[in-house]
């Protein structure tokens, strides 16, 4: 079976596109195509090789064609936007994507290929049970980057995968299209898996051998630009460990070494002394927690509202009870009882004439009412606030 055969099939009957994004690639793009056609001619599998092309100004374009590849220009910057337009323009049912720097071997595809007809919807590479050869991948890659951010993938989202940056990977091309992905950097990596993860899409894993690529130049990687921007994406897509987790132990915390020392002399936590000035640091600390747990439940409401985040029964519950009138009379309430406290103790100091006070007893008093003031507020604020983001879009206002 022939190059030409996997070129001339009808649309529909094509089973696997094998896709590449390129910027200048022509010491390998033509060897990469090469092995991916080879393996469909091995496999008999109808398929064909698109390589994306992102602005090459090395003569890439020409050797892929050459070499058997369809070739689509993508004027857009960023691997993100390259690969987004090659999935758009596949005509397979799956796709297996890959860098065309010969540091994975595309004639290698079995396991791959093997897991999407079981039916999973995305089948991750693995280097780390696969291999990584000498120098195909910087130290600080391999043992900081990947597996940090890989951790951080498990841990925020349940991921199934160890290596949340392999860039050879396979998908049901609709299942993906179906996501909605729209980055365009490096971070589309991770931004597939989130997605993937968040909707329940069938994930595994299989080995896959990284070796050095073959271009005799410095990657397009940037480890560090390239780390923040997977980060960033990993942490605006996990309210739950950037907001709710920390303001919850804030909370707790602050609020209750403040309400033991208002009504206590002193507490003792392991030998050391806790008085009036700690009550300060703790209510502090406690403000800044309910107001962290605000942001938590609106950014939540908001990755909700924009489809990114699903509603699970506990925040649906959450949102029924936390109505814009139970937040505004509860921060009322606790407002009015601040004010209350301040009265109280102003009126105490008239009655001393203005003069010395009890620091101890003042503080007990001033330090809950001030705390429970900046509470009622923030509950108040983030009611509306809540409410503005459930206002229909579309039109405009004043």
């Amino acid at each position: 079976m022939g190059t030409e055969a996997f070129m001339a099939v009808p649309d529909d009957d094509l089973e696997l596109t094998i896709l590449m994004p390129c910027l200048d690639e022509a010491a390998t793009v033509g060897r990469c195509v090469g092995k991916a056609l080879g393996y469909l001619a091995r496999a008999g599998i109808r398929g064909e090789v698109v390589v994306a092309d992102n602005g090459s100004r090395d003569g890439s374009r020409d050797l892929a064609v050459a070499a058997g590849a369809r070739v689509i220009e993508v004027a857009d910057k960023g691997y993100g936007s390259a690969l987004r337009a090659g999935i758009r323009a596949g005509r397979g049912r799956f796709v297996i994507m890959g860098d065309a720097d010969d540091s994975y071997d595309f004639s290698e595809l079995d396991e791959f290929v093997a897991k999407l007809r079981e039916g999973y919807a995305l089948v991750m590479g693995n280097r780390f049970r696969g291999g990584i050869k000498p120098g195909a991948m910087p130290p600080l890659n391999r043992y900081l980057g990947n597996p940090v951010l890989s951790f951080l993938g498990v841990l925020l989202f349940k991921s199934p995968c160890r290596d949340f940056h392999c860039g050879l990977r396979g998908f049901d091309r609709q299942a993906i299209l179906d996501l909605g992905l729209v980055t365009t950097g490096m971070e589309f990596a991770s931004e597939m898996l989130v997605k993937a993860a968040l909707r329940g899409i069938p994930t595994t894993e299989v080995p896959t051998t990284l070796s050095p690529d073959g271009r005799g130049r410095k990657p397009h990687l940037r480890p560090w630009r390239d780390g923040w921007a997977h980060l960033k994406f990993l942490l605006l897509h996990s309210p739950r460990w950037l907001y709710l987790y920390p303001g919850l132990a804030m909370t707790v915390g602050g609020l209750s070494v403040m309400t033991v020392l208002a009504v206590a002399d002193s507490i003792t936590i392991a030998g050391v002394t806790l008085r009036e000035h700690s009550m300060l640091a703790a209510g502090v600390i406690g403000l800044l927690g309910v107001q962290t747990l605000t942001f938590a439940l609106l950014a939540r409401q908001l990755r909700m509202r924009d489809g990114l985040l699903p509603a699970g029964p506990a925040f649906r519950q959450l949102r029924r009870l936390a109505t814009l009138e139970r937040m505004a009379l509860l921060g009322l309430l606790l407002a009015a009882a601040g004010l209350a406290g301040l009265v109280l103790a102003a009126g105490h100091w008239a009655a001393l004439g203005f003069g010395s006070l009890q620091g101890q007893a003042t503080m007990r008093v001033v330090v809950p009412s001030l705390v429970a003031m900046g509470v009622g507020l923030q509950l108040l604020l983030s009611g509306f606030l809540s409410a503005m983001i459930d206002l229909p879009r579309g039109g405009q206002t004043d």
